[in-house]
């Protein structure tokens, strides 16, 4: 039974034009995920790219990846991300045991990061894991007028906040039966935690751009 790793890459963004192929650093933003599931063979067996966007393939093929054509019908800014999962098992079979998702959008990830992740899923035998940081924000919503506090008491220094967590979206690993039903994260999923500047790093914006690429020169670039 094989681990494969899918990396979702549709075409179309809006509020960044082509960003699944605009340039970070030394390579386009897709391939950064590609050469992270390149550098952990020991654990993925094959890696997959689905996509609707001709440019997008063309890329994702230079790399020696295999990619999958995704549907339009597929494709859409409302489509959750678990259909392309699963249109991507449909075409393999039943040989995949476990898939891994790596969203080209966090495109920095801690290097060691899949290696703990699977190791921790496999040993706690998850059906799902994903990964999280703490948030050290103090949040609150806005009532007529008035800030209603959510995790902290006014006054309340930020040392001593509840901890909360967000999901980072660095990567996730489920088991393939799981993606099938139609479910990336369970409720039983494994929640890892991760303290890093990466897991701050998800590309919506071209300010999301512009925080990544110094993440990567401060870290990558400046630290071959």
């Amino acid at each position: 039974m094989k681990t494969i790793a899918i990396i979702p890459a549709r075409g179309g963004s809006k509020r960044v034009p082509g960003k699944n192929i605009k340039q970070l650093g030394d390579k386009e933003l897709i391939v950064h995920s590609i050469a992270y599931a390149q550098q952990n063979k020991t654990i993925i067996d094959e890696i997959y790219v689905s996509t609707d966007d001709a440019k997008i393939k063309e890329v994702a093929l230079q790399q020696g990846v295999k990619v999958v054509d995704r549907p339009l019908e597929l494709a859409g800014d409302l489509e959750p991300t678990v259909t392309a999962l699963q249109h991507v098992l449909e075409g393999i079979g039943d040989a995949v045991e476990n898939v891994i998702l790596l969203q080209p959008t966090n495109p920095l990830r801690p290097e060691h990061l899949l290696k703990e992740a699977f190791e921790s899923f496999e040993s706690g035998q998850y059906d799902s894991l994903f990964t999280v940081t703490r948030n050290e924000q103090k949040l609150g919503k806005i009532e007529a007028n008035t800030f209603i506090p959510f995790n902290y008491a006014i006054g309340q220094r930020s040392q001593d906040l509840e901890p909360l967590y967000f999901e980072n979206g660095l990567l996730y690993i489920s088991k393939a039966n799981l993606i099938r039903n139609g479910i990336i994260v369970s409720k039983q999923a494994y929640p890892m935690i991760v303290k890093h500047p990466f897991a701050h790093v998800d590309i919506d914006t071209q300010e999301d751009f512009d925080y990544a690429e110094y993440l990567y020169t401060k870290f990558i670039t400046h630290n071959p």
